[in-house]
C-alpha cells in the first residue's frame, strides 16, 4: 500500500470541534479535501472511545485509528468502543485508598452523574453517558489549593498514576500520550510526514513531536506558551478559533505543499 502524502493527528474540543457547540462544520472543506487525498485523520482526544466512535463515523474517518482518553488507549479502525475496562477500575480503586483530605478535593466523572458530567461539560445528557463510558482514564475536577494539588499528584505518582492537565479537567491514567501513540499509528501508513493540531498543555508533546505542528486558537482557554518549534517554524498558530482556524491552517499547509488541487 502506498504511504499517503501526510498523517493528521488532531485534538478535538477547542481544536477540530467548536470550544461552545461542539460544531466540526466549519472544518468540512478541509476534511473534504483530506479524504480526496487519502490522508488519515487521527483523533486524538480525551475523549473516550464511546464518544469518539460515532464522531469518526461522522467526519468520514472510520477507516483510522484513534488515540483515546489523553494517549491512555488506541481505538482501532472500525472498531466499536468495548464496556468499562479492567485499567479505569484499577484506577478508581487506587483513588479510594488515598488519604481522605486528597480524595475528597478530586471529583472525578465516575463521582459524577450524567447530569451533573453534561452540566460541567456543557454536553448533551446522551453525550455525557457516553463521555462516562471510560476504559482507561479518569478525568475530574480538584478544588484543593496549590499545595494539596502537589501532593496530590505525588501521591497519584507514588501508586503508578500520570495526572495531566487539559486545560478543564485534571486527568488520571496509568500512562501514555498522544504523542506515544503517534509514532506507532504512523507506521501503519508507512510513517509519512505527520501534522498535529491542538490547543491545550496535553497536546504540547503531540504539537512538537509532529513534523508540522499547528496551535489552535482558543480564547476562550489559556494560550499556551511559546513553543520551541515556533522559531524554527516547524510550529505555528492559526488566526481563527476551533474548527475554521482548523479549516484555515490544513488548506494553507495542503497549498504550501501543492496538494490543494489548484494550479
Amino acid at each position: 500500500m502506498q504511504s499517503p502524502p501526510l498523517i493528521v493527528f488532531t485534538d478535538l474540543d477547542g481544536t477540530l470541534l467548536d470550544h461552545h457547540d461542539y460544531s466540526w462544520h466549519p472544518a468540512a472543506p478541509a476534511l473534504e479535501r483530506l479524504r480526496a487525498l487519502h490522508v488519515p485523520v487521527i483523533i486524538a482526544s480525551s475523549k473516550t472511545a464511546a464518544e469518539i466512535a460515532p464522531l469518526r463515523a461522522e467526519i468520514g474517518f472510520a477507516r483510522c485509528p484513534a488515540i483515546v482518553e489523553n494517549g491512555a488507549g488506541v481505538l482501532p479502525a472500525y472498531s466499536e468502543p468495548e464496556a468499562e475496562g479492567e485499567s479505569y477500575a484499577r484506577l478508581r480503586d487506587t483513588l479510594e485508598t488515598l488519604p481522605a483530605d486528597l480524595r475528597s478535593r478530586f471529583t472525578g466523572f465516575g463521582d459524577m452523574s450524567e447530569a451533573q458530567v453534561a452540566r460541567i461539560t456543557g454536553l448533551p445528557s446522551d453525550s455525557a453517558t457516553l463521555a462516562r463510558r471510560r476504559a482507561f482514564s479518569e478525568p475530574g475536577l480538584f478544588d484543593g489549593d496549590a499545595a494539596q494539588r502537589e501532593a496530590f499528584i505525588a501521591t497519584l505518582r507514588d501508586h503508578g498514576i500520570a495526572a495531566r492537565d487539559g486545560g478543564r479537567f485534571l486527568t488520571l491514567s496509568f500512562g501514555g500520550t498522544k504523542a506515544d501513540r503517534m509514532a506507532e499509528i504512523a507506521a501503519q501508513y508507512g510513517s509519512p510526514q505527520s501534522v498535529a493540531l491542538g490547543d491545550a498543555p496535553n497536546d504540547v508533546e503531540m504539537l512538537e513531536t509532529a513534523d508540522h505542528g499547528i496551535i489552535i486558537a482558543n480564547p476562550a482557554g489559556r494560550p499556551l506558551p511559546k513553543l520551541a518549534g515556533e522559531t524554527g517554524g516547524s510550529i505555528s498558530r492559526s488566526q481563527k478559533p476551533g474548527p475554521a482556524g482548523w479549516n484555515d491552517s490544513i488548506l494553507k499547509l495542503l497549498f504550501e505543499k501543492g496538494l490543494s488541487g489548484q494550479e
